[in-house]
């Protein structure tokens, strides 16, 4: 007879021990007996696939992720109290939650086994995870499949994931995690690593794993490496600890001597194909469109006296609306939209793609400190923008006159030649006039302690603020520098050594006001002069009779034919074709990509899926 299996259970794993009863115990009563009966039992065996997601993609989605309270006070007491992370949102990814809810529902002896996302092995939010793991488990058995398919792609393939193991079913890299709690091992923390190789396909991989099959198969072919933690909690990729000894470029969390008084991350709208444009008129029509819409909801909403859950009423077609956490909980508040909330100001989009932005704190969902940097569209100012914490395509800086994006370059931290700040009325004797009160004060943003840090290292010579701030930029640009601290750059915001001599200073110096006139001024600059197959473009009649026509690009790209590309062609459209690039020009990489890759990618007429708006 049909004997069922009373082990399986209908339940959410985490929910079950947030509390005693469940939602559904009056529906499957048996369902709930076993669910009681499970939560009693000494269990010392877990193994899983927890999905891998943090948070909800979109605000329209209306998914978001369940809270776990007592989980994730777990995970606020361990794992993130010993990080040293500023952003630690990964740390409730779903995946690492199954880690810390199994660790504690073995007690102190037991085996858990996950195949999981592998960003906990290496990425710097996971620093308090990895020191969580390792002294609470006597042996760590992890074998690291890579496979992060956005890595290969940021990187160019430099990162040399191969496939993912699950094919087109995972972009993220992959882990197996056999972790063993033996409290009468004699030594504990002992972390046991394999990596399966570099640029192997899902194949490969899979043969692999099969032809091991087991952690003894591992051991037997000698396979497993010895990591012992730094004192920064890494595995891999471990830092060259000199690096410690320079002073550093920004610092929030002390009073550490630094260079920049403030820096801020690029700005975040969250709504980019409404709020970003390559014509401003667009744009404009846009957010006057989505403020109208907006405010028709909000009428409606008074109308009705709806006063419920913002999510179960507003209307989610992303033609019309452009929903954000933000945005939402100022519907609640029946607060209105103004135009007059933000402006139209220059933007640095991408590498070496200039954008108009609508930039303003209701319509953007996250400014940070670019108020203070940018404060108006006429505003002058320099940032040097370095990659963030953890970028995946390696390091970069890229100096920019005007607002930049979050990943213009990526998750980039904005080190700025100036901070603005409002004027102040003076109620004295001396007070300002009614004309200065309203307006903006400009300061340097390189502290005094930071310049008289250099100044010491280089006695009776003079450097200005302006000075270092473009030696800063000529030395993010050394091979050396980037290649002696590469494990730093991608883990810590970046350290600045005085070079040995003052002429060693002035040479990059001069070098990075060389590079940022380039960068800055991309636009402007003398082009070089490739050759255009039809012969020069501005002759032709049609050019002049139609340039819109004649000059319109879908996609650019390479010559030559399938995977055999000519990169010193360029087919810019129908029309024109250039030819004779110089294969150097794609030694300039910055963000991941050759420069010139960047604006092949940027420079197309696009269209945004959900919305339906042409960005052209």
């Amino acid at each position: 007879p049909y004997d069922p299996f009373e082990g399986i259970l209908l339940t959410d794993t985490f929910q079950m021990y947030e509390q005693d009863r469940d939602m559904i115990a009056n529906l499957l009563p048996d369902n709930s007996e076993r669910r009681t009966k499970q939560k009693a039992l000494d269990i010392r065996v877990i193994i899983g696939n927890p999905p891998y997601s943090v948070g909800q993609k979109k605000e329209h989605d209306n998914a978001k992720n369940l809270k776990y309270q007592n989980l994730d006070m777990r995970i606020r007491d361990t794992y993130a109290a010993h990080s040293e992370a500023v952003l630690q949102q990964n740390l409730y990814d779903s995946y690492i939650r199954g880690f810390r809810w199994a660790s504690d529902r073995i007690g102190n002896a037991g085996v858990m086994a996950f195949v999981s996302g592998s960003a906990w092995i290496e990425r710097s939010f996971a620093d308090g995870m990895r020191k969580c793991l390792a002294e609470e488990f006597s042996d760590l058995y992890v074998f690291h499949l890579r496979g992060d398919i956005r890595k290969n792609m940021l990187s160019k393939g430099a990162a040399r994931e191969g496939q993912n193991v699950f094919s087109s079913g995972s972009m993220t890299g992959i882990s197996i995690a056999v972790l063993v709690k033996n409290p009468k091992a004699l030594k504990h923390g002992q972390i046991h690593f394999h990596d399966i190789g570099p640029d192997l396909t899902t194949t490969q991989k899979l043969n692999i794993i099969r032809d091991f099959a087991s952690v003894d198969g591992i051991s037997k072919s000698g396979g497993w490496s010895m990591i012992t933690p730094d004192d920064n909690n890494d595995w891999l990729d471990q830092v060259d600890r000199s690096f410690d000894q320079f002073i550093i470029a920004g610092e929030k969390k002390s009073d550490e001597k630094r260079l920049f008084e403030n820096y801020s991350l690029g700005v975040v709208t969250n709504r980019d194909s409404w709020c970003i444009q390559s014509s401003r008129s667009r744009l404009g029509a846009n957010i006057q469109r989505l403020i109208s819409n907006y405010t028709s909801e909000l009428e409606r909403k008074k109308e009705q006296g709806y006063s419920g859950e913002v999510d179960r009423y507003v209307k989610n077609d992303p033609k019309d609306y452009s929903w954000t956490r933000a945005l939402k909980t100022d519907f609640s508040r029946e607060k209105p939209l103004s135009f007059s909330d933000g402006q139209i100001v220059p933007l640095h989009y991408r590498p070496f793609t200039k954008q108009w932005q609508y930039f303003g704190r209701r319509l953007n969902e996250m400014v940070y400190q670019m108020p203070r940097i940018f404060p108006t569209a006429t505003a002058e100012n320099l940032i040097i923008q370095a990659s963030g914490i953890g970028a995946r395509s390696g390091f970069s800086v890229l100096m920019s006159n005007v607002l930049t994006s979050l990943d213009t370059i990526e998750k980039g931290q904005c080190f700025p030649l100036y901070l603005y700040e409002e004027t102040r009325p003076n109620d004295g004797l001396f007070a300002a006039s009614s004309d200065q009160a309203g307006g903006l004060t400009r300061r340097d943003a390189i502290t005094d302690e930071g310049l008289a840090h250099f100044q010491a290292a280089y006695p009776g010579e003079e450097i200005s603020k302006e000075d270092l701030f473009y030696y800063i930029y000529g030395l993010l640009h050394s091979p050396d520098y980037r290649e002696r601290f590469k494990n730093n750059l991608a883990k810590q915001l970046p350290r600045i050594p005085a070079v040995k001599t003052f002429a060693d200073f002035a040479a990059f110096r001069d070098a990075g006001r060389a590079l940022g006139d380039l960068h800055v001024n991309f636009e402007a600059v003398a082009p070089y002069m490739v050759t255009f197959k039809e012969g020069d473009h501005r002759l032709i009649p049609e050019a002049e009779a139609n340039p819109n026509k004649f000059y319109r690009v879908k996609k650019m790209k390479f010559g030559g034919r399938g995977k055999e590309k000519d990169r010193t062609t360029v087919i810019y459209n129908g029309n024109i074709t250039m030819q004779n690039i110089p294969l150097e020009a794609y030694d300039y990489v910055v963000n991941g990509k050759p420069a010139l890759e960047w604006v092949m990618e940027r420079q197309v007429v696009k269209t945004d899926k959900a919305s339906g708006i042409v960005n052209d």
